[in-house]
């Protein structure tokens, strides 16, 4: 019983050893999308500010394919030893509302922080006399199913943001659904449809053009990208939808390296470059406690999952 006693002990003590010297190799954080997106991004400035911190190489590998779920299934197979980060977009939450089968559990991974987050920016065509969400509103109530937006698809992030919208403000619209953003923005400029959600990285040069409207951003406030340009909550109370980027790790992984991480990555995000390279993006870094963002992903479940049942969105 003793012997037992003292092996468990010496296990222990080599674990929290082992951890104190965390990292003694490279780290890779994964990415599920290719490379130069919001979430590459993200990820490359804190792999930058971790390689220096911590005197370790934090190496990023893009793995892009089916709606990010072979970089994130990647990920959460992997040893829980800290030794391979993920830094993932909203996609972790809505390919589960989305899909039948996908192969990892949204909820069963070790959060680090909720690192940075985007909106979208409700767009018209600036031919129409539609000025703000108010008037957006009062023309689809006008005529229920008249007015059309264009989305990258069913279940991306701005047609979500739009059923949001709907289910809120108790309209109907038509749904046209693209092969991409700008396919649809195009669509607005030429008047083939009405309104559309784009990316600030998008939509902001179009905008100051003059070739589209900027209604409102899908956040809870207004953004340095576009300050004269409202919220949409400033109309629609309590209305938020928002692209997300956070890091976890997979379930398992020790308090203690998660803790670390955890550390650096909030100096990290309150550096003027990483403030710098996400503002092109309309994107502010956040940072929050391992926690907090744990239970942001199951209200994001819980949100996701109730708007894409009052818009009829059936799992493919």
């Amino acid at each position: 019983m003793r012997w037992a006693s003292a092996l468990v002990l010496c296990l222990l003590a080599g674990l929290a050893a082992a951890q104190a010297d965390y990292p003694s190799r490279p780290v890779r954080i994964i990415v599920p999308s290719p490379p130069s997106g919001g979430t590459d991004i993200v990820a490359r400035v804190l792999a930058q500010h971790f390689s220096k911190a911590f005197g370790q190489q934090f190496i990023v590998e893009n793995k892009p394919g089916a709606g990010n779920m072979i970089g994130i299934e990647a990920a959460a197979r992997s040893p829980a030893d800290g030794y391979t980060l993920l830094m993932v977009a909203s996609t972790l939450v809505l390919n589960s509302i989305l899909y039948r089968q996908v192969p990892y559990d949204p909820v069963n991974f070790a959060p680090i922080t909720l690192a940075a987050t985007a909106p979208n920016i409700l767009v018209v065509d600036p031919k129409l006399p539609i000025n703000s969400v108010a008037d957006l509103i009062a023309a689809a109530k006008a005529k229920p199913g008249t007015l059309s937006y264009g989305t990258p698809g069913i279940g991306t992030s701005p047609h979500l943001c739009m059923e949001l919208l709907k289910y809120m403000a108790k309209i109907d619209m038509q749904h046209v659904p693209y092969k991409g953003t700008a396919a649809a923005v195009t669509d607005v400029i030429g008047g083939q449809i009405q309104v559309a959600f784009a990316t600030a990285l998008t939509a902001k040069p179009l905008v100051d053009a003059g070739r589209l409207r900027a209604l409102a951003v899908s956040g809870p406030k207004r953004v340095e990208a576009l300050p004269s340009v409202p919220a949409v909550a400033e109309t629609v109370p309590g209305y938020e939808a928002m692209q997300w980027y956070g890091l976890v790790a997979p379930a398992g992984t020790a308090p203690a390296v998660i803790e670390r991480v955890h550390g650096e990555a909030i100096t990290a995000l309150r550096s003027p470059e990483m403030k710098q390279r996400l503002a092109t993006d309309g994107a502010e870094p956040l940072g929050t406690t391992p926690a907090e963002f744990a239970a942001f992903i199951r209200r994001e479940l819980d949100k996701w999952t109730n708007v894409a049942r009052a818009a009829g969105i059936e799992r493919q």
